[in-house]
């Protein structure tokens, strides 16, 4: 992931990008490391079950520097579903890779649901 990373307003960005004058605009970007860990439903990328109510959301998002990205989901009454195979996308940045990958999987490991898989090496090469 790299747009968490941006500290230039990203709005200001697209409007340079609409207005043509991309190359005046000084993008700054973070030091830190970010990464991604996709939390998938069991079965993916072959058949899935859909429909299953994921909890931990909130208590995930309480993770410092850390985002949960929709993907396949909807809203199903007051509660979030799976709705897809590629589930969520739970995004941390941090200091160093190691310090990104311990945020992002404790907020990957308060996200359940029935069949909920998720590789255990992202960013491991890295270090």
């Amino acid at each position: 992931m790299i747009l968490p990373l941006l500290e230039t307003d990203l709005v200001d960005v697209m409007e340079a990008c609409i207005d043509g004058r991309l190359d005046q605009v000084d993008l700054a970007w973070s030091n830190q490391s970010c990464l991604c860990v996709v939390m998938a439903s069991h079965g993916y990328p072959n058949r899935y079950h859909k429909g299953y109510p994921i909890s931990g959301l909130q208590q995930a998002a309480q993770e410092p520097q850390t985002m949960v990205f929709h993907a396949g989901t909807r809203l199903d009454n007051d509660a979030v579903v799976t709705n897809g195979g590629r589930v969520l996308g739970v995004t941390a940045c941090g200091d160093s890779l190691q310090d990104a990958m311990t945020r992002a999987y404790n907020a990957v490991g308060r996200i359940e649901w029935t069949g909920a898989s998720y590789r255990h090496d992202i960013g491991a090469k890295g270090l």
